[in-house]
């Protein structure tokens, strides 16, 4: 594991300097047996209840044993990385993922795989940095489109509601109906909403348009719970991205990652050895199955 400054990091353009200085915590996994990945795959958690330790206990380890380097890493203000009081609209975070993989070393084309507030970061990372992006495979996720805007706003009105101004009688029914567990996330995501500037930062990110949204040239992967309130964003995504690959898993709700991951690793283990496949051939790069193949998944 590492803490990586922001502040000092590398751009294409030469020598960056950064506005805060936020050192991120990062944990990297590479294949066990000592070879050489065949990919590099960049995990992106969700928002405030989030962390890197969402990808370590579910499908990270699996992923490097399948040969794959894994990136992961806490977005600002989360796990444990530095919490700035401010900064935290959406092209920050976005910045943040760029100047990690050039303190890293990491130039090739990555895949990246984001949940929830991560598969947003991950198309607009994709959108400013294409030729470093192999894929991007999403989990409950949409681009920063003006719904997802209505919708961000009014989850972190009613966090700021449930979790800052009735903080105690709320951890109190987590508490007991959710367990202890994810009481505790409830609380660090109080703590978060009260003493930074997110829940008005997020809101006041800039969105991009359907046009911009389409300009996407990578294959994508998107999976949405059947019981998710994003459901039906998958044909909204296949209209805007042809080709794109859509999974919809019954009876999972917005928690898929952590409800299903064996589902989830299998889906993202195929996907990226497909694409891989198609970079080593010199395919044309498909975005997936056509929309008609992709369809409402059995359950496994």
């Amino acid at each position: 594991m590492a803490m990586i400054d922001t502040d000092h990091a590398t751009d294409h353009d030469g020598p960056h300097t950064g506005t805060d200085g936020v050192r991120l915590h990062v944990q990297r996994l590479s294949p066990p047996d000592g070879r050489p990945p065949t990919a590099t795959a960049v995990l992106i958690h969700g928002l405030l209840t989030d962390s890197l330790a969402s990808w370590y206990f579910t499908v990270a380890p699996d992923l490097a044993a399948a040969g794959l380097e894994v990136v992961m890493y806490d977005q600002r203000g989360h796990g444990r990385s530095e919490r700035p009081g401010s900064g935290y609209r959406l092209d920050t975070f976005v910045t943040d993922l760029a100047r990690l993989l050039d303190r890293l070393d990491i130039t090739g084309p990555v895949h990246l795989v984001g949940n929830c507030f991560g598969g947003t970061v991950a198309f607009a990372y994709a959108m400013r940095h294409p030729e470093r992006v192999a894929g991007i495979a999403v989990i409950e996720a949409k681009p920063a489109t003006e719904s997802w805007l209505t919708e961000i706003s009014g989850i972190l009105r009613r966090v700021e509601e449930e979790l800052v101004v009735h903080e105690a009688e709320s951890l109190a029914w987590v508490s007991a109906h959710r367990g202890a567990h994810t009481a505790r996330l409830a609380k660090s995501a109080a703590r978060l909403v009260r003493t930074t500037t997110i829940a008005e930062d997020v809101p006041a990110s800039r969105v991009v348009s359907e046009e911009q949204v389409r300009a996407v040239r990578c294959p994508v992967l998107a999976v949405y719970g059947a019981d998710s309130e994003l459901a039906g964003q998958e044909r909204w995504l296949e209209s805007v991205l042809p080709g794109t690959r859509t999974v919809v898993l019954p009876g999972q709700g917005h928690s898929v990652l952590a409800e299903a991951p064996t589902r989830i690793r299998e889906l993202l283990l195929s996907w990226i050895h497909e694409r891989e496949h198609e970079r080593e051939h010199g395919c044309q790069a498909a975005t997936g199955a056509p929309a008609a193949e992709a369809g409402l998944e059995a359950d496994a």
